[in-house]
Formats: structure tokens, sequence, C-alpha cells
């Protein structure tokens, strides 16, 4: 699963890897489930669009809300059948911008957890997501989760799990609301290759939600 990210650093990184300009980028290295995020998705002309969401995903049809679980994220090999996400499967693909992200280990007694992040720290990932429209009695409610997938070599001793992590050059064809066939979506979310990764531990701060600041991602001392 993915149940905390992180996104910070120079504008330039999302100008240069998306396409997008942001008028202001907050650093967050703590991204939790209900808080809003960045995504980007395709606008009404074809242009991407940075726009805010919440993540946890609430689709259009939900008539009481607070009865229905809002779930963070959908599995990549069930997300184009469930009656939940297969409308933005089809049609409402986004990428959510991310510097890395975190999963949690179980060692004596307690949680270790471990940040993964492009080498080097210097790119961002574009998770593969999903975005609803719901229209609430106080306006328009926009929400998202991220597609999971199985975990590749480099997670998998870490958590089974992990995000789906589209390659740039995929980024048209995935956010392209006219490519709906679900083998072809698939596709585009092959297998993130474990040469363009690292993980390391960090220290057990990132845990509280409330937590932020650069000693989240900074590695522990051996």
């Amino acid at each position: 699963m993915c149940g905390r990210y992180a996104l910070y650093g120079p504008h330039s990184r999302l100008r240069e890897q998306f396409g997008v300009e942001p008028a202001d980028l907050e650093e967050r290295y703590n991204i939790a489930p209900s808080q809003d995020a960045l995504i980007v998705r395709c606008g009404a002309e074809g242009e991407r669009e940075l726009i805010t969401a919440r993540w946890g995903l609430l689709p259009s049809w939900v008539k009481e809300p607070g009865k229905l679980a809002q779930p963070i994220n959908a599995k990549l090999e069930t997300a184009g059948e469930k009656p939940m996400f297969r409308h933005a499967f089809k049609r409402s693909r986004v990428l959510v911008p991310a510097s890395g992200f975190y999963e949690w280990v179980p060692v004596a007694g307690y949680k270790q957890p471990y940040f993964i992040r492009p080498v080097g720290g210097e790119a961002l990932f574009g998770f593969g997501g999903l975005l609803e429209h719901w229209e609430g009695p106080e306006g328009p409610v926009l929400t998202f989760a991220i597609l999971t997938t199985a975990a590749n070599e480099l997670v998998r001793p870490i958590h089974d799990r992990m995000p789906v992590i589209i390659q740039p050059d995929d980024y048209a064809a995935w956010l392209d609301p006219g490519v709906t066939d679900a083998h072809l979506v698939c596709e585009l979310a092959g297998e993130y290759p474990p040469a363009g990764m690292e993980a390391y531990p960090v220290g057990r701060a990132v845990g509280n939600p409330r937590a932020q600041g650069p000693r989240l991602v900074e590695a522990l001392l051996p």
C-alpha cells in the first residue's frame, strides 16, 4: 500500500518532469490520508493542470459519504472492475507527484519506517492515481486514490505492495481520457525498475501525521 509520501524541492522539478508550473509549492515531508495534495490531470483542452484534491476517494454516485469508506489506495489488478474505481480507471486517471514514499517494517517490538525515493533524490515519482468529482451541499469536492501494484525487487523486503509509478514517457497516454482499454492501462503501469530507486531507514517521527520538516527524510546513521 501507500499510506504516506512526501513532495518537496524546487518548482523546476514539477515544470521539467510534468509540464506544469505551480504558483506556490509548500514543501511537505509527510502527506497523510484525508489531507489535500497536488495532482496532475488532463484539462478540458488537453493541457496538463496542477490542481489540489483530497487524498481518499469519494465517487460521484455516493449519496451519504459518511457511511462509506474513502479508500486511499486501489489495486491495479482489480481497479478496472470494482464499482468504486472503474469509472476513474477508464476516464479520470491522474499523476501524483512525489519525492518519495514511506513504508514500515516490523522489527523487535516496533515498526521501522523506510523512505523510498528516486536514486539520488533529484527527480520525482509520478504515482498513478484516480480522480473523482463529488457534488456536495457546499460545492464540488475533488478526491483521489493512489494505485498500488506488486512490489518490485527493491521494495519487496520492506512491503509486498508499492505505488504504481508511471514512466515520464508514458505520462501523456496515462492522462489521456481517450485511453480506456484496461489492458493498455495496465501496460502503462508496468513494474518500475528497481535500479531507479533507493530505500533507507528514517526516524520514527514520521509516524505522527502532524510531523513535518526535512529531518523526516534524513537517513538514520548506522
